[in-house]
């Protein structure tokens, strides 16, 4: 376990040495918030992954939003 969540630092870290760099010397600051946030929300959730803490699915959600407008919309159809 102690060594997934190294190799997942060690890879967060190799990506950021690599990429950021092109991003400040082009003066690319929105881009480089949204790549530094993005790679620790994705190193983040690999984190607790390798932890086995419970994740909700993203599709739960999606399906909570859009089973109602469906209903709405077959309802209107038929």
């Amino acid at each position: 376990m102690m060594w997934t969540i190294a190799a997942i630092l060690a890879a967060s870290t190799l990506i950021g040495v690599v990429e950021i760099p092109a991003l400040r010397k082009k003066r690319q600051r929105k881009e480089f918030m949204v790549f530094c946030s993005l790679l620790l929300l994705g190193s983040l959730l690999g984190i607790a992954q390798s932890l086995r803490v419970k994740l909700p699915n993203p599709l739960d959600l999606i399906s909570l939003v859009f089973h109602p407008v469906s209903k709405v919309l077959y309802g209107l159809l038929e």
